[in-house]
């Protein structure tokens, strides 16, 4: 492949960045909620907001995409997020942040739903996997690289440069891409499904939403009921209107092939069980180890760092080998190890140790997720690219998701009662939440071994 080709992926990647950069917010809400006089519990409304929006709209976008032309809709994600970051760090009162935070899912909805169909139609389909890898590399490193770089920027220049400083960023990119060649589109241009794609989002933006107030069922609470109720009766229009359209957002029937159907729940599985590390292992570092703030920082980027490394791997692997099975079960063998070593932490673990677990749990999740884009992509038609990638960017937003609101009650509940059985203190008590959330974590990928093992040995 001639490095022509691979610099064609350069802007592609300095513009999905500004995505993944999005986890430097979050060391921005002490910042945020004193400048606002917010009350602590309505931070959660600045993620809520940004990821119900592009979490509702990814998929439909993605068809979009593959109508309209994947570079043109990238493109508009940029812009779209150039004003979104400016309005974001301007923003003069909570109403109107969230309200550019929506614009700013948008914007992330516009660039994710077409950034791996870009990034596979830029080579020829044979390099397919090792795109995807390049890709996920970048996806990984923007995750990576957000709180440390978010702690710098909120210390010298305040919470407003977790928003400003994406701005440059992405409208270099949008240079960048203005120069290349659009990909020719379609001889004929198939009709958008605006019905589907309408009951599509509000299916996700429910159910993201349902998961959001579960924890509000224990006080009495019903919100979640009904909008679980809402979700389902959307999915089950979406599904109706997809089976009767010539032209549906995606083909529901490639669901009813076993192994379409497992690649994608597994993918929100273990991204639900591989999301404890950013939710809990914070505050171990902290409260346990002990460490000062810039050395836990550190250590909790070595599970990023593993996912960086893994990512090229495994699209290098996928494109020797005739199946992606085996890459797949050992993303889940080492995630499932990484994520059981993590549940036997205790405060006399060494910093060395708390390094290892880290960096193979991060390893397995790289190498998983780019086995799992690449069986999605592999099982769609090419001209259903941004549909793929968007699925697999979805799934792997339903189980983050997912587990900031399940995996947190979970912890709150093994806690209270460890603090209400009498005998533990606070510590203690944290330990044994700590290690029950991270014993069920490690469980989820370690069960998806079975039904990957057997098809593997199948074939």
């Amino acid at each position: 492949m001639p490095p022509r080709a691979w610099l064609r992926l350069a802007p592609l990647g300095l513009g999905s960045l500004i995505v993944p950069l999005d986890s430097a917010v979050n060391i921005a809400f002490p910042a945020i909620t004193a400048h606002f006089g917010l009350p602590l519990p309505a931070i959660q409304w600045v993620i809520v907001c940004y990821v119900l929006t592009y979490g509702s709209l990814m998929l439909g976008i993605g068809r979009v995409g593959d109508l309209l032309g994947h570079r043109t809709v990238f493109r508009w994600g940029l812009a779209v997020s150039v004003v979104a970051y400016l309005l974001c760090s301007q923003a003069p009162s909570y109403g109107l942040l969230l309200t550019a935070r929506v614009l700013q899912g948008i914007g992330a909805a516009l660039v994710l739903s077409c950034g791996p169909a870009l990034a596979t139609l830029i080579f020829p389909e044979a390099m397919r996997s090792r795109a995807l890898g390049a890709y996920l590399l970048v996806i990984a490193l923007g995750g990576a690289l957000g709180p440390s770089l978010g702690g710098v920027l909120v210390q010298a220049f305040g919470w407003e440069a977790v928003f400003w400083f994406r701005a440059p960023i992405a409208a270099v990119a949008l240079l960048l891409l203005a120069g290349q060649p659009a990909a020719p589109r379609p001889e004929r241009r198939e009709p958008f499904d605006l019905a589907g794609a309408a009951l599509l989002a509000l299916a996700v933006g429910a159910a993201l939403l349902a998961v959001n107030q579960a924890r509000h069922l224990a006080t009495g609470e019903w919100q979640a009921l009904g909008l679980g109720a809402a979700a389902l009766a959307a999915l089950w229009g979406f599904v109706w209107r997809s089976r009767r359209t010539d032209h549906p957002i995606m083909d529901v029937s490639l669901f009813a092939r076993g192994d379409f159907a497992l690649v994608n729940v597994a993918n929100a599985l273990v991204n639900f069980a591989g999301f404890a590390v950013l939710l809990m292992v914070p505050f171990f570092l902290v409260r346990i180890a002990a460490l000062p703030g810039w050395i836990a920082g550190l250590v909790l980027a070595t599970g990023p760092l593993g996912a960086v490394l893994s990512s090229p791997l495994g699209g290098w692997l996928l494109a020797r080998i005739s199946t992606p099975l085996p890459v797949a079960v050992a993303g889940l063998a080492l995630s499932a190890a990484g994520l059981g070593l993590i549940a036997l932490w205790d405060g006399t673990t060494g910093t060395p140790l708390l390094v290892f677990a880290l960096f193979v749990q991060g390893t397995g999740m790289g190498l998983f997720q780019v086995t799992c884009t690449e069986m999605i992509s592999a099982t769609m038609r090419r001209e259903d690219r941004g549909v793929a990638g968007s699925l697999a960017m979805l799934t792997r937003t339903l189980g983050v998701v997912c587990a900031a609101s399940l995996l947190s009650l979970l912890f709150s509940a093994v806690e209270a009662a460890a603090l209400a059985a009498g005998g533990a203190d606070r510590e203690a008590a944290f330990l044994t939440a700590f290690r029950a959330t991270f014993a069920l974590a490690a469980a989820v990928p370690a069960l998806l071994l079975v039904p990957f093992l057997l098809r593997a040995l199948r074939r």
